[in-house]
């Protein structure tokens, strides 16, 4: 171990700079068969402690848990780790292409599942060969594309048992959230495949409808920004179910001196699930919002409740709507039903809620808007759009600026 210690020592005070690009792809090659290889060994010393029960030895009573305490390891991850460990006692062929660094962690628990205990009392029932299809596996995750791998597994399963029960699609279904530090998130969730389907249809359905001209966002970035909009949409709809007699919306409490300073004002706002959030983005938020006012007193306790105001009201946002078609920002075209109305001169400042001080603008672009773009509509009724540093936005490949 010392050993190793020393040549990972000597690998980090490299200087990758001078290498050739061959090299550093080669080195990187190297080190996939290097860590492939270590993930085979933890595998290994994680089953031998598995089955002698050495957690016991610093008061664990499983070696997941000894893993999640000592390793720091999920519990997704220390799961997958002692299954793996289990499954390679019966799967001699991964278990040899894992040590030898040609197989990944992830294909390792992927195949596992066909060692379960169910599966193979099904497979000796049937008499199938489990060690060939142990090797036709190995072949597959060494020679196809990574994808292709689950879906051999999970037809080899289904053949086991080509008859069972349709399982019920919600049994399997999980969505999980985690907040950040600063108010940002993190999510995961499990799906059945009708389940999935009906997900990819509706995210795919706003992406393909928002490919604004210029448009430099990477999938993962417009998915993301169409699971934002499917909410939007869902929540401005006002058919979800009553959250606590009230219908859900996105909750903002923020200090009347934060709102109306110009400043960004960093964490000055908290949302109702917690997260602390720019009094820039407060400002963005109450332009098409409802506010009410309450008075503190010294103790925190409230002294008095203003009633709601809508700033926007519905008939204003049916004329802006009328008016301006869809997002107004140049080379925008998202529909009137994504977008928000924006104050030209916020009303914080004194600006007017009124037609002529308001445009509409989808979420990505109200962010900008509120971030140094600035939006203006000309007497003739034509909007135009000036980056941070006043240069106008043009469309046509000779009027780019």
């Amino acid at each position: 171990m010392g050993e190793l210690q020393s040549a990972l020592d000597a690998l980090a005070a490299e200087d990758l700079f001078a290498l050739p690009p061959g090299a550093v792809l080669d080195r990187a090659t190297l080190l996939v068969t290097v860590v492939n290889r270590a993930n085979a060994e933890l595998t290994r010393t994680v089953r031998h402690a598995d089955s002698t029960g050495a957690a016991e030895h610093d008061g664990k009573k499983t070696v997941a848990s000894w893993l999640r305490g000592h390793g720091h390891l999920t519990a997704g991850e220390a799961g997958r780790l002692v299954r793996s460990g289990r499954a390679l006692e019966h799967l001699p062929a991964t278990a040899a292409a894992f040590a030898a660094g040609s197989l990944t962690a992830a294909q390792v628990a992927t195949i596992a599942p066909i060692a379960g205990e169910a599966e193979r009392a099904a497979a000796d029932e049937q008499d199938v060969d489990l060690g060939a299809v142990d090797r036709a596996l190995v072949a597959v995750a060494e020679g196809e594309a990574h994808d292709r791998l689950p879906q051999v597994v999970h037809h080899y399963r289904q053949a086991l048992d080509p008859d069972g029960t349709e399982p019920d699609p919600t049994e399997g279904r999980r969505l999980s959230f985690t907040r950040h530090a600063e108010g940002s998130g993190t999510g995961r969730f499990d799906l059945d495949a009708v389940g999935f389907e009906k997900v990819r249809a509706a995210i795919e359905a706003i992406v393909q409808a928002a490919r604004p001209q210029g448009d430099t966002r990477t999938r993962a970035q417009q998915q993301a920004d169409a699971l934002v909009q499917l909410c939007d949409n869902a929540l401005a709809s006002g058919n979800l179910p009553l959250l606590r007699t009230v219908k859900p919306q996105v909750v903002l409490e923020v200090g009347l001196e934060d709102v109306v300073d110009p400043a960004t004002g960093p964490g000055a706002a908290r949302t109702g699930f917690g997260a602390q959030i720019s009094a820039a983005r407060a400002r963005w938020l109450a332009c098409d919002g409802a506010i009410s006012r309450i008075v503190m007193g010294p103790d925190g306790v409230p002294l008095d409740l203003g009633r709601d105001h809508r700033v926007v009201t519905p008939g204003l946002r049916k004329a802006v709507e009328q008016r301006d078609g869809h997002c107004v920002f140049t080379g925008c075209d998202a529909p009137t039903h994504w977008c928000e109305v924006h104050h030209l001169i916020h009303w914080l400042f004194g600006g007017e809620t009124s037609l002529e001080n308001s445009g509409l603008l989808c979420e990505r672009h109200h962010t900008k808007v509120h971030h140094g773009f600035r939006i203006e509509r000309d007497p003739g009724g034509r909007w135009h759009t000036y980056r941070p540093d006043g240069t106008e936005i043009l469309i046509g490949p000779l009027l780019r600026v």
